[in-house]
């Protein structure tokens, strides 16, 4: 057992878990961040080919640097290790997911669907926390040191010439010193009231193109210089070198976790084990760091979903390239090394937005390239690389025949890399968007390994292509695959999925506010979370969605060290259950969807049925009910399980996520021959009044024939404020009304049913029995 303990860790310091660093830092958590990468101060990321030579992630090689790549069988990937996680080599981009493309169990071609659980209107608050916080700003096009930007003039004149839709979008990168002075280069910034970690001075964007290589100059506003720098302020312990290797849920509550701390200046290359305890766990070590540590812990965490691994996507990302464009008979300036990355973007519409064929949307962006060196340039001399580049396909073709990934190619990298730096001349195209999140992560002899392939999204793929091909000859230019298309593989840096967010564990790893079901305090907080692609640059929605963790873990402080008893309806009874919870215990969910009519103002459910039909009144919902322990639901009296999902009505201002809500199956009516099925939901509606659906089915003993209409008519009102249980009599009723189960809808109902855990069978036919059971003494012949 350690002896080190503090309310929260957080693994990782990228998008997800900086940002839940301060928020709980803020509120007065005590924190301490893991994070197995170095800190970075502007000034000391590697420029030189014998740095860049070391700038990549592999302890076992004794490599600890920036830069850490993977390869599988379908694409390779880069992703970042260092203090501010992805947000040292990301491109600065923030845009918002579109809100059409919150798809709502839209069919994969496997089977199975992509579902979002959130809507856009739950995160533009928590976009805007974060947009402010990193300063996000539009590249001054229209200021003269900027206005000389040839790739950004070129991507938008191509677009105007196709009839695309262009746009500067936000990006976090300081080109003023501060809100009240103009844009300029170079000049020194003016930090925060919360300082900076680093305490070096810090400059405005010079437009070097480094972004992506990490920034020395600080302009770009990477999560080091904001997030974590007010986490620091208040009081948060930032660990950098410490990988965490294990965890686990302690039985007293809360959870455990192993790591060690690197020494590049050790001559062992196994550090000793060391353990921290805490009573919450963020996971914010990114996709595949997320999703490795779950799935070669899994036999930790009896009852994790099962769908742990799956919904695995790469964002959509494609990456090509323009060479030597033209304007007429002259060569057409593109200067690709100018500017920061990426500074403008087009959008192609999805079918989502009404347009009929569009296919899955995406976005293309201008690359750029860092001005300090032509990368891949045609004069190159590639007489040395060449032998390197053979040798390491001849490695990669021997694990694929072998069967055996070795998915970490950064050693391979920094051989090819050697003492030379591979160069090019060209204008990246980068593309991403709304491809099939229909990969799926394992671990292989020990190692974490993908199932994807670009076939399933070969559609959304041939129309970016073709889209690049026309901006390239808009432009004069030559178009160019990635050079390892031909094998249908692509390069992600925006790997999504493998512990995906649900309603339910039978629909994801954690819930919408990424706290894993079936493990109070413990969170997902990055990219792993995600059910599907974001279609834009991620980063933003990553951030917004552990903004919105935060949110909720600030306001249930008690969820950490135990879970509330099955009969407990808004939290009126003790907590009695650890945080690890039972090894046997098996979980049970089913979603259901009803529609009908209500009246405003209306106080009986009949008459409000009557009087919103004939008005046109509707109300419907689609709740996803979760038995969490189904041995514990069937002993109790009251048969409590969770209602998660949503409310639709126009009354109401539309689609309302349920906040909150309970369902009781055949609780006590008050009578020997009734029984009710309740519900109570809490929302709030689109003018931000608090309500609450208090709903029931009637089950008395009647004749065989009034089964179905009574298993299927719910009686509601809906009150003003979150009513808790049994306050209804005190309540105001704000309307009232029926709504209905129908037949397609109840066949369909029969086909969601999920169990996790260790006796699924069984624990699915205890509760049909009970189900059955209950029905039969309601609704038997009688003599």
């Amino acid at each position: 057992m350690t002896g080190e303990h503090t309310d929260v860790v957080v693994v990782g310091s990228g998008f997800g878990g900086s940002v839940a660093a301060y928020r709980l830092a803020e509120a007065g958590k005590s924190v301490v961040v893991l994070e197995r990468g170095r800190d970075y101060p502007p000034g000391s990321f590697a420029r030189s080919p014998a740095e860049m030579s070391r700038a990549f992630w592999d302890p076992t090689e004794r490599l600890y640097g920036l830069f850490d790549v993977w390869s599988f069988r379908g694409f390779d990937s880069v992703v970042s290790s260092g203090l501010g996680g992805g947000s040292l080599i990301y491109a600065n981009v923030l845009l918002r997911k579109d809100e059409r493309w919150f798809v709502d169990e839209e069919a994969l071609p496997g089977g199975g669907y992509e579902t979002w659980p959130v809507t856009r209107a739950d995160l533009d608050p928590h976009y805007d926390a974060v947009e402010k916080m990193l300063g996000a700003r539009p590249y001054p096009l229209d200021v003269p040191a900027f206005a000389a930007t040839p790739k950004t003039h070129a991507m938008q004149d191509a677009a105007a010439e196709l009839g695309l839709d262009w746009h500067l979008p936000p990006l976090a990168v300081s080109f003023a010193p501060d809100a009240k002075t103009g844009p300029g280069l170079g000049l020194p910034l003016t930090e925060p009231a919360y300082g900076n970690l680093h305490g070096a001075q810090r400059v405005t964007c010079r437009l070097c193109g480094e972004c992506n290589i990490g920034c020395n100059d600080g302009a770009k506003n990477s999560l080091d210089h904001n997030y974590l720098s007010a986490a620091k302020h208040h009081g948060a312990d930032l660990r950098t070198l410490h990988e965490v290797l294990a965890i686990r849920p302690r039985p007293e509550g809360g959870y455990e976790v192993d790591f060690v701390v690197h020494d590049p200046d050790a001559k062992t290359r196994k550090p000793p084990l060391q353990t921290i305890s805490c009573d919450r766990l963020v996971l914010a070590a990114g996709t595949y760091g997320t999703s490795y540590l779950l799935l070669r812990d899994r036999a930790r965490f009896p009852g994790l979903s099962d769908a742990i691994g799956t919904r695995f996507s790469g964002n959509g990302d494609l990456l090509t390239f323009l060479l030597r464009a033209r304007d007429r008979a002259r060569i057409r300036p593109l200067d690709a090394s100018r500017g920061p990355v990426i500074t403008s973007t087009i959008r192609l519409p999805d079918e989502l937005d009404g347009v009929s064929g569009a296919g899955r949307g995406a976005y293309i962006q201008d690359g750029g390239y860092p001005g300090f060196v032509n990368w891949m340039v045609e004069e190159a001399d590639f007489g040395h690389e060449i032998s390197r580049m053979v040798r390491l396909a001849l490695e990669r073709f021997r694990a694929f025949i072998s069967g055996a990934p070795d998915s970490r190619t950064s050693k391979e990298l920094s051989d090819l890399i050697g003492d030379g730096a591979l160069s090019m001349s060209s204008l990246p195209l980068l593309g991403m968007g709304r491809d099939v999140p229909d990969g799926r992560l394992r671990l292989k002899s020990g190692n974490l390994d993908v199932t994807w392939t670009a076939e399933t999204s070969e559609a959304y793929f041939k129309r970016l292509r073709a889209t690049m091909r026309r901006v390239a000859h808009v432009l004069g230019a030559t178009y160019a695959d990635n050079p390892i298309w031909f094998r249908k593989k692509i390069v992600t840096v925006h790997p999504l999925g493998g512990a995906p967010m649900g309603r339910s564990a039978g629909e994801g790893v954690c819930d919408p506010w990424g706290e894993v079901h079936g493990f109070p305090g413990l969170y997902v907080a990055d990219g792993a979370a995600l059910p599907g692609p974001v279609g834009a640059n991620p980063s933003l929605t990553i951030a917004a969605l552990a903004d919105r963790m935060s949110t909720r873990l600030l306001e249930n402080p008690g969820r950490a060290h135990a879970r509330p008893a099955r009969g407990a309806v808004n939290d009126t009874t003790s907590v009695t259950e650890d945080a690890g919870g039972s090894p046997d215990r098996t979980s049970l969910s089913f979603t259901e969807e009803m529609k009908g009519f209500y009246t405003d103002g209306e106080n009986a459910p009949g008459p409000g049925e009557e009087a919103g039909r004939e008005a046109g009144q509707s109300l419907g919902f689609r709740l996803t009910i979760t038995v969490d322990d189904v041995e514990r639901f069937l002993e109790e009296p009251e048969h409590t399980a969770q209602a998660e999902g949503w409310i639709d009505a126009a009354g109401c201002g539309g689609r309302c996520q349920v906040e909150r809500g309970w369902f009781n199956l055949f609780s006590p009516g008050g009578a020997p021959d009734r029984r009710l099925m309740r519900y109570r939901l809490h929302f709030t509606d689109g003018t931000n009044r608090p309500r609450t659906l208090s709903g029931w089915k009637d089950i008395r003993r009647h004749p065989t024939s009034r089964l179905w209409p009574d298993t299927t008519t719910l009686y509601f009102r809906l009150l003003d404020g979150h009513v808790p249980d049994g306050g209804d009599d005190e309540a105001a009723i704000a309307g009232a009304g029926i709504l209905h189960l129908g037949m397609d809808d109840f066949a369909r109902q029969l086909t969601t049913f999920r169990t996790t855990g260790p006796h699924g069978p069984s624990a699915l036919e205890r509760f049909a029995g009970f189900f059955l059971g209950e029905l039969w003494d309601m609704y038997r012949p009688r003599l």
